[in-house]
């Protein structure tokens, strides 16, 4: 299939000329006289390239430009400017085009400079394969636990079948990760993803940012605007947070997954839609459903294939794993040498709680990654980027020891980590202590504490 290019000029020489010299390069194109045809084409066909004059009449192409560029990120677009306007199209630049082309224009340098947006467009496309190719790899499931096998066969359920999901659990657990995964592993991998936080976007413009709408529905709609759910169109469309929307987005809901179609504020037709619904929820629906907060009917369409994350303090065995996969990760992504972990400074995580949960033991491991210069982290590092009663230093191996042992234990933790922290300054550890220094001295030599460990 040969690329596409679409001309917008209004000077219908320009069009004629421009038109006939790259179809005989063999490219196909479709030429149209104003921004609002343009935009109105690239509702129902894509294009690689748009030749887009600066100086039109009615919407001028700067605003077009932006309106392009919010919807189609990944097209190149070629901005025609004439004499006296380099600075208008140095804005454009700015503002996402590819580059410019000055009237009279030379028809031979049009064919090369669009070959070569063509070469930038397929350039971004391998790099955007490749970087979610690297993610897709480190965007699975790390576990042994059989909380997280009973979690994979959920999610191998629900990737074989359309119905839609409504997937529980606390902030953190990684509920974003399992509807990725579902979409991933389901027939609509290669179509379009969608995820919209419901909670973060205030009610009265939820309903446009979902649904949408057309030019005049409110008197700053000046044209038409396709929401969420219509961009997702054969794909999946994530609804973060689904127990917070009100009830007028229930119903709207409702008819979708009723009678797939959607109506943009402002139009009196529906439109159909083909697209698959994975919500998410902290709390159980049933009990917004018995307060009267979330409608019966709407909950029975959702909830067809719940799916519960377990936190991560109840699946604590996977941790050793999760350490060592999210250290690899973020020393490839951040260009680090590669860093491991003492089994010391594992028990410490083991022991910790995680109330942030796989978000919260994610932030930290790239904090490590980035702060710790050592290759190894150890449990001295700990108190250098997190606060020193969130880890237990006691390992669960000597809990079950005698006061005085585990006494010594603290002890040598502790003033092992005041000395890092203070840079192994004996005088000043020595007065935090309330100790002499030589008192300090002989404590570091009968508790065998080594700046190494």
């Amino acid at each position: 299939m040969s690329d596409k290019i679409l001309i917008i000029d209004d000077e219908a020489g320009i069009r004629s000329s421009l038109k006939g010299i790259l179809e005989d390069e063999g490219f196909t194109v479709t030429a149209v006289p104003s921004a609002e045809e343009g935009l109105s084409l690239l509702k129902r066909e894509n294009f690689d390239i748009i030749l887009l004059d600066i100086w039109l009449e009615g919407l001028d192409g700067l605003e077009a430009l932006k309106r392009i560029k919010q919807d189609e990120e990944n097209v190149q677009i070629i901005m025609i400017t004439g004499h006296g306007s380099i600075e208008t199209a140095v804005k454009a630049i700015k503002l996402g085009a590819y580059d410019f082309l000055e009237k009279p224009l030379s028809l031979e340098k049009v064919v090369v400079t669009v070959k070569n947006a063509l070469n930038q467009k397929r350039l971004e496309e391998e790099n955007i394969i490749l970087r979610s190719k690297f993610r897709q790899k480190y965007q699975k499931l790390v576990g042994v636990s059989s909380a997280i096998k009973e979690l994979k066969k959920k999610i191998a359920q629900a990737a074989s079948t359309k119905a839609s999901v409504v997937i529980y659990g606390e902030s953190g657990t990684g509920k974003e990760l399992v509807a990725r995964l579902i979409h991933q592993q389901s027939n609509r991998k290669n179509k379009k993803f969608i995820h919209i936080n419901l909670a973060a976007i205030p009610e009265h413009l939820l309903h446009r940012e979902l649904f949408g709408y057309v030019k005049g529905a409110f008197p700053e709609a000046t044209t038409d605007k396709k929401g969420k759910i219509l961009l997702a169109n054969g794909g999946t469309i994530f609804l973060d947070e689904i127990s917070e929307i009100d009830a007028p987005l229930q119903l709207k809901l409702l008819q979708l997954l009723e009678e797939g179609t959607i109506e943009p504020e402002g139009s009196l037709e529906s439109i159909p839609v083909d697209v698959r619904i994975i919500a998410t929820s902290q709390i159980n629906l049933t009990t917004q459903v018995a307060a009267k907060k979330f409608r019966e009917d709407l909950f029975f369409k959702l909830n067809v294939l719940p799916i519960v994350i377990p936190p991560l303090r109840e699946r604590k065995e996977d941790i050793p794993l999760l350490i060592d996969y999210y250290l690899d990760y973020f020393s490839l992504e951040l260009g680090k040498k590669k860093k491991t972990m003492t089994p010391a400074a594992k028990e410490a995580f083991m022991n910790y709680s995680w109330p942030g949960n796989i978000s919260e033991l994610i932030n930290v491991i790239e904090r490590f990654v980035i702060m710790v210069p050592e290759e190894e982290i150890k449990p001295a590092h700990l108190s250098l980027l997190v606060e020193p009663r969130e880890f237990q230093l006691i390992p669960r191996s000597t809990q079950a020891l005698s006061l005085k042992e585990a006494t010594r234990h603290f002890e040598k933790e502790y003033i092992h980590r005041l000395l890092m922290t203070n840079g192994w300054e004996i005088n000043k550890t020595a007065q935090e202590l309330q100790l002499s220094p030589g008192e300090l001295k002989k404590k570091i030599k009968s508790l065998g504490i080594r700046m190494a460990d």
